[in-house]
Protein backbone atom coordinates (compact mmCIF):
# COMPACT_ATOMS: atom_id res chain seq x y z
CA UNK A 1 0.00 0.00 0.00
CA UNK A 2 1.23 3.27 -1.09
CA UNK A 3 -0.08 6.45 0.45
CA UNK A 4 0.38 9.93 1.20
CA UNK A 5 -0.91 11.19 4.35
CA UNK A 6 -0.27 14.85 5.07
CA UNK A 7 -2.29 14.56 8.59
CA UNK A 8 -4.16 12.57 11.22
CA UNK A 9 -7.72 12.59 9.10
CA UNK A 10 -5.80 11.35 5.94
CA UNK A 11 -4.57 8.39 8.03
CA UNK A 12 -8.51 7.96 10.04
CA UNK A 13 -10.14 8.03 6.31
CA UNK A 14 -7.86 5.24 5.64
CA UNK A 15 -7.75 3.20 8.79
CA UNK A 16 -11.28 4.20 10.80
CA UNK A 17 -10.77 2.40 13.55
CA UNK A 18 -7.61 4.45 14.01
CA UNK A 19 -7.41 6.32 17.64
CA UNK A 20 -5.69 9.68 16.79
CA UNK A 21 -3.50 10.84 19.97
CA UNK A 22 -1.49 13.35 21.10
CA UNK A 23 2.05 13.95 19.81
CA UNK A 24 1.22 12.83 16.18
CA UNK A 25 0.63 9.23 17.57
CA UNK A 26 -1.81 6.54 16.47
CA UNK A 27 -3.12 3.45 17.38
CA UNK A 28 -4.54 1.14 15.64
CA UNK A 29 -6.30 -2.09 16.19
CA UNK A 30 -5.45 -5.28 14.92
CA UNK A 31 -7.24 -8.63 14.95
CA UNK A 32 -10.25 -7.98 15.89
CA UNK A 33 -8.83 -5.16 18.60
CA UNK A 34 -6.71 -8.07 20.04
CA UNK A 35 -3.39 -6.74 19.46
CA UNK A 36 -2.56 -2.30 19.40
CA UNK A 37 0.10 -0.82 17.31
CA UNK A 38 1.25 2.66 18.24
CA UNK A 39 2.89 4.71 15.51
CA UNK A 40 4.50 8.07 15.78
CA UNK A 41 4.10 10.12 12.32
CA UNK A 42 6.17 12.30 10.78
CA UNK A 43 3.78 13.85 8.09
CA UNK A 44 6.14 15.99 6.62
CA UNK A 45 8.88 13.29 6.08
CA UNK A 46 7.06 10.25 5.38
CA UNK A 47 8.10 8.77 8.20
CA UNK A 48 6.10 6.34 10.73
CA UNK A 49 8.19 4.75 13.69
CA UNK A 50 6.83 2.36 15.82
CA UNK A 51 6.67 2.74 19.24
CA UNK A 52 4.86 0.05 20.54
CA UNK A 53 3.00 -3.52 19.35
CA UNK A 54 1.51 -5.78 21.89
CA UNK A 55 -1.75 -7.24 23.25
CA UNK A 56 -4.45 -5.58 23.97
CA UNK A 57 -4.14 -6.11 27.64
CA UNK A 58 -0.40 -5.07 27.34
CA UNK A 59 -1.38 -1.77 25.61
CA UNK A 60 -3.36 -0.69 28.63
CA UNK A 61 0.05 -1.00 31.36
CA UNK A 62 1.50 1.66 29.11
CA UNK A 63 1.15 5.24 28.42
CA UNK A 64 0.42 5.51 24.45
CA UNK A 65 0.74 9.15 24.25
CA UNK A 66 4.47 8.75 25.50
CA UNK A 67 5.65 5.57 24.91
Amino acid sequence: MNSDWKTPSDVKQTYANASILKGSRIVFNIKGNSYRLVAKFYYEKQWIFIRFIGTHSEYERIDANTI
